[in-house]
């Protein structure tokens, strides 16, 4: 059978006919063929039914019915195109037909057995020239009718039942063969259906893999064009800049050199990423050639190692070269064998952590040249192993990936090897490491080209003949020993010191990327004081410990991205009216609506404008500072009014505490006396022990001695009360800081024989000025605070609270310190405790003006406080005041 393709026509009938119209006609002829030979043959029929009479007379007729159905049979061989093919065939079973019905009228009519003959031509019809339903109806009914002609033609019938046995049987084959027909046909016209849509598929996908073909063809000679267009202007960049750093002189400002050394590297990072772009390319084209060289491997594994050892030793990683000694010389394409190493010792480094180990050895084994690469890194999850060396294929896409890359050099690995006839095979563990085997053949033979150079010239060893290579191949040579990572010493997050001392604005700008963090901080420190995070967490974190005026940050970090930062940004209270600029390097319009919803005040596509970021920092930061300011004035306008208050109710406050101090005075004055007598009375007291017994007078001595100091103490407190409850408001008395705070102490005597501890380390004769009174009262207040506190605070066994005070000078200034081990102070309230009415006790407890009013007071002092605290370890306040010396000499200038 021959399968013609199908002519797409008007209707699918049509196509059909004209795809079943070669089938046809070639069972036509052999229709034919078989009812030609068949015919003469059944004069042996004629012979025993009718003996040689009836074989005689039957066999013109079976003769000249093969001849007739040969004639057929050429017309369909030497003209199978004719239109009329189907009268042709339609022919080969009407000629049997008529032949048998004249048979059956010629001899027994009716009762003839030649009726089966009938059947025969129907069911050679129907099997074997595959009629269409109309054909096989049309042939049915001439059976049916030539029967009954030639059965009334004859005569009148004889047997009755042997008529209708042979018209029952014509009539349920007919029927059966009509039947058969019409359901063969409808399963050929469904497979017909079948394959033309099969084969419009197929003409779509020819069509549309021709097309990919084309574009695949087109990208190719896009990138080989745009890598070739790309290369020129690069290396026209290159060239110079490095003359400039050649001729830098080194007393030039470092940020130039910075700048310098950022450009060249980043230029050759360029440069290698279009020479793995553009061999990508040549190798997918077949226009790669591989030109064999004998190569020292020993040489060639050494040196290499020792080029990116420079690269190990920064990262911490121990870097380890090993070539069996029966490897020797082999042949190979130096290049493309040092482009597979470096690429798969590169990526073994940029994912082993510091003090991991990467093993590059290189071994013989039946046959094959095995380059293995093996560290102790971060490892590739199993189901990620077979797409490793796809082409762009990254293990992690997202916008919080921490380790950069285009997914070109493994894919690269793949193809380079495979140009040479041999394979990558990558093994895996998670939290143990990879293992990178190259598997070259060991060719033998003469090399591909002639050798110009020494055979131990190969890998870090070329470096050496570099003058005498060309410019350019030296160049793209250095761009593959470039490594394309970060260095670990520029990974460690930055931490700020001197925050605050700048009266600039502040800018926290947030980057992965070393170089641009340390270009964006060279370019904008002039303006703003700048903060560094390396990653969205740290971002965050710093935000909310120094509530910059603004945040610069890049979109795609590690962590949390950017469109994270800004979202956890707007989440809380203290950061969230703090602007935000977003650098991406996506600038279509879902990013710019991503950027907006969570939160950022402004974005700026990559490449970037210093200018424009400027300005846009700038007029977000004066927006800021404005709105800043208003809230600072509504906050000294409602302090103002509260200070009023404050101010008319410490009024009061002070009158009462002058009727209570001229009431103190009093009542001291009466109280002096009968102490006077006490004391006089103990002394007289003390004499009479020598008339006690000798076993009773140690008892009474130290009865009497317990008196007297308790009689001191009150005389002492006396004394005390007499000077704080003296007005004198008078700030450039000098006095000595360690009796003032001994004078401090003893108000709290009884707290100390509880088992409160306290150091004292104040030297003799440091002395301040101004009022001890008021001194003294601050002093009370920080201890009695720092007691509270420790009180609420439950300490291991053997462990207590303890107070801490000591002193020294130092710049004409003396610094005073009272710290304590109690639970400390939380960075959220730290910057509100000398706010007027502020305060953490219970109702009742405290009105929350005691730290307000020695913050005054040393304010008043020319001093300041300054607060140091560390939760659930200690709180410690220290105390700038000016010394005495540095007051006279303030005197002695005016």
């Amino acid at each position: 059978m021959t399968a013609a393709q199908p002519v797409l026509m008007d209707s699918l009938e049509s196509s059909f006919d004209t795809y079943e119209r070669p089938i046809r006609v070639h069972n036509y002829k052999l229709g034919a063929l078989l009812a030609g030979i068949f015919m003469p043959a059944g004069a042996s029929l004629d012979f025993f039914m009718y003996g040689w009479k009836g074989a005689l007379d039957f066999f013109p007729v079976r003769l000249f019915s093969a001849v007739l159905l040969a004639l057929v049979w050429l017309a369909l061989h030497y003209h199978p195109g004719t239109r009329y093919y189907r009268y042709l065939g339609f022919s080969v079973a009407l000629i049997p037909l008529l032949a048998i019905s004249w048979m059956i009228y010629t001899k027994d009519g009716a009762i003839s057995p030649y009726y089966a003959g009938l059947n025969l031509v129907m069911l050679g019809s129907a099997l074997l020239l595959r009629w269409t339903l109309e054909d096989s109806i049309l042939i049915f009914v001439l059976n049916f009718v030539a029967y009954l002609a030639a059965a009334m033609l004859h005569g009148p019938f004889s047997i009755q039942g042997l008529f209708f046995n042979n018209l029952y049987f014509l009539f349920v084959t007919g029927v059966f063969i009509v039947a058969g027909s019409w359901y063969y046909n409808r399963i050929r016209l469904s497979e017909f259906k079948l394959r033309h849509d099969l084969d419009l598929n197929r003409a779509e996908l020819e069509e549309n893999n021709k097309k990919l073909r084309e574009l695949d063809e087109a990208k190719g000679r896009f990138f080989a064009n745009i890598s070739h267009e790309l290369r020129t202007p690069l290396t026209l960049l290159i060239a110079p800049l490095e003359s400039l750093i050649q001729r830098m002189d080194s007393n030039r400002p470092q940020e130039e050199r910075d700048l310098m050394a950022t450009m060249h590297g980043n230029s050759m990072r360029l440069l290698k990423l279009i020479n793995d772009l553009l061999d990508l390319v040549r190798l997918e084209s077949g226009r790669a050639q591989i030109r064999t060289r004998r190569v020292n491997m020993n040489a060639f594994i050494n040196g290499l190692a020792t080029a990116v050892g420079s690269v190990a030793q920064d990262k911490r990683i121990n870097l380890h070269a090993h070539v069996d000694e029966d490897v020797g010389t082999v042949l190979a394409d130096p290049e493309k064998l040092e482009r597979i190493c470096l690429n798969l010792l590169f990526n073994a480094l940029k994912f082993t952590a510091a003090n991991g180990r990467v093993s590059f050895s290189a071994i013989k084994s039946d046959g094959w040249l095995a380059i293995e690469v093996r560290d102790t890194g971060m490892g590739i999850p199993a189901d990620q192993l077979p797409h490793i060396f796809n082409r762009f294929w990254q293990a992690d896409t997202s916008s919080q990936r921490k380790f950069q890359g285009m997914g070109i050099g493994l894919a690269l690995v793949k193809e380079l090897a495979e140009a040479q006839g041999g394979n990558v095979v990558a093994a895996s563990e998670v939290g143990k490491g990879t293992t990178m085997t190259v598997n070259l053949p060991l060719l033998q033979g003469e090399p591909s080209v002639a050798e110009e150079e020494p055979e131990e010239m190969t890998g870090a060893e070329a470096e050496a003949d570099a003058p005498k290579k060309d410019w350019i191949a030296e160049l793209y040579r250095r761009a593959e020993l470039f490594p394309a990572m970060t260095s670990l010493q520029a990974t460690l997050r930055p931490v700020e010191t001197g925050v605050g001392r700048s009266r600039k604005p502040k800018l926290l700008i947030a980057d992965d990327e070393p170089d641009m963090l340390r270009f964006l901080k060279s370019q904008l420190s002039a303006t703003f004081e700048v903060l560094e995070a390396v990653d969205g967490q740290q971002a965050l974190d710093k935000a909310a410990q120094f509530l910059p005026d603004i945040i610069l940050s890049d979109m795609m970090m590690p962590e949390k991205d950017g469109l994270q930062l800004c979202r956890e940004l707007r989440e809380r209270t203290s950061t969230r009216s703090i602007p935000v600029v977003l650098l991406t390097a996506r600038a279509d319009e879902k990013t710019k609506l991503d950027c907006l919803a969570a939160g950022a005040n402004d974005f700026l596509p990559k490449p970037f404008s210093l200018t424009e970021i400027m300005v846009r920092l700038k007029n977000l930061v004066d927006s800021r500072l404005f709105q800043k300011e208003l809230v600072v004035q509504k906050q000294q306008l409602e302090s103002a009014l509260e200070q009023i208050k404050e101010t008319e109710s410490m009024l009061v406050q002070n009158e009462k505490l002058a009727s209570l101090g001229r009431l103190s005075a009093g009542l001291i004055h009466e109280i002096n006396n009968p102490l006077n007598y006490a004391r006089q009375g103990l002394g007289i007291i003390s004499r009479s022990a020598k008339f006690l017994p000798e076993e009773e007078r140690a008892d009474f001595a130290d009865t009497v001695k317990d008196v007297e100091e308790g009689v001191n103490r009150v005389i002492q407190i006396i004394s005390d009360l007499r000077g704080f409850t003296r007005n004198t408001s008078q700030l450039n008395h000098a006095f000595d800081l360690k009796n003032v705070v001994n004078t401090g102490l003893r108000f709290f005597s009884h707290i100390w024989k509880d088992g409160m501890q306290r150091e004292v380390d104040i030297p003799e004769g440091l002395e301040i000025r101004g009022d001890s009174n008021q001194f003294v009262q601050v002093l009370i207040n920080f201890i009695q605070n720092a007691i509270d506190a420790m009180s609420t605070k439950k300490y291991p066994e053997g462990e207590t609270g303890c107070i801490k005070l000591s002193a020294h000078a130092r710049d004409g200034k003396v610094f005073f310190s009272i710290k304590d081990n109690g639970p400390g102070i939380p960075l959220a309230i730290r910057d509100k405790i000398f706010d007027p009415f502020f305060t953490t006790k219970d109702v009742g407890q405290g009105m929350g003006l005691g730290l307000s009013i020695c913050n005054r007071i040393i304010a008043d002092h020319g001093g300041r406080i300054e607060v140091v605290s560390q939760t659930g370890q200690f709180t410690e306040f220290i105390l700038e005041l000016p010394s005495t010396d540095s007051t006279n000499n303030n005197h002695a200038d005016t």
